[in-house]
């Protein structure tokens, strides 16, 4: 038998080129740290500028300057805005535009994906791209068509009041569903992909049929995707402006974003109030984010781990 003789200077050579790797590593990782730093310093600083207007007296920003150290901080510009802006019934109004939106495109877009991924059928790569390529349409190209349409495509009175999409609950639902279903199919559809065949097959020679697959095996496999997807669409609908003011007319029924143009005045306007409202605004986002908060990051993390 031989024996083996190892050289002394192995240990020194690696442990150099671990020393050479660290010192390699710690200015990209130095520089890292300062990027994320910077870039959470710029987000949040516009909020706690907002929330530091918002407390101050209009009075004394007018005659100090926004970027004054204040003279006292009160509470009644959060009061004003609710009571003169009527942040209550647009609060309303917004839970009726954007819960059943959400609910109704989640529930859409996970059957359509499920039908993509799990149904073999010549048509189904195509319709993935199609559904995708809806994403790539601006919204501002279809205005006067989608404008005429509503007033020209009927609808039962149980729907819209005035017999027409214009104008109604029913039609600002729509359109968002229309518009953020093709994100939806593309993200489950990546994420179905995932699931392992095993388990279909499994259900199949236990005579599970195509629903039952789908409602009890997928959905739940699912529910990371489905929260991820609920907190961006409650974000994206409920702060949505544009849609409201094109294709709602009367006050009372456009969502919360419309209320922060109420307070706008045609002369002047009262910053520190709009500012007060926008906080008020934001609130209902951030409980539905602290509430889908772990499926939110467990659904963003999705496929990290794959491969």
């Amino acid at each position: 038998m031989t024996a083996q003789v190892r050289s002394p200077a192995a240990p020194a050579v690696a442990l150099a080129g671990s020393g050479r790797v660290k010192k390699t590593r710690r200015p990209a990782r130095v520089a890292a740290l300062v990027f994320m730093i910077t870039m959470t310093v710029l987000w949040i600083v516009p909020i706690v500028f907002a929330l530091y207007v918002s407390l101050r007296p209009v009075e004394d920003t007018a005659k100090n300057g926004y970027f004054s150290l204040p003279h006292g901080l009160t509470l009644g510009n959060f009061t004003g805005a609710w009571v003169q802006s009527d942040m209550q019934q647009y609060f309303l109004n917004s839970v009726i535009i954007t819960v059943p939106a959400v609910i109704v495109t989640l529930f859409l877009a996970s059957c359509v994906a499920f039908v993509l991924t799990r149904v073999p059928f010549r048509f189904n790569v195509a319709l993935l791209i199609l559904f995708t390529a809806g994403n790539l349409l601006p919204q501002q190209v279809i205005i006067t068509p989608l404008y005429r349409l509503y007033l020209l495509i009927p609808v039962p009175e149980w729907v819209s009041e005035n017999g027409l999409l214009y104008n109604s609950y029913a039609g600002l639902i729509l359109i968002n569903v229309c518009f953020q279903l093709g994100f939806c199919v593309f993200v489950l559809s990546n994420y179905m992909k995932s699931i392992p065949h095993e388990i279909y097959e499994a259900a199949v020679v236990d005579g599970a049929s195509l629903w039952i697959r789908y409602r009890r095996l997928t959905l739940p496999l699912c529910r990371p995707a489905l929260a991820a997807l609920a907190t961006l669409l409650t974000t994206w609908i409920y702060n949505d402006f544009f849609w409201a003011i094109v294709l709602i007319q009367r006050g009372d029924k456009r969502p919360i974003t419309s209320a922060l143009a109420n307070l706008q005045g045609q002369f002047v306007s009262n910053q520190n109030m709009i500012a007060a409202a926008a906080l008020i605004a934001a609130i209902p986002t951030l409980i539905v984010y602290v509430a889908l908060q772990k499926q939110f990051i467990a659904g963003l993390s999705l496929g990290s781990t794959k491969g």
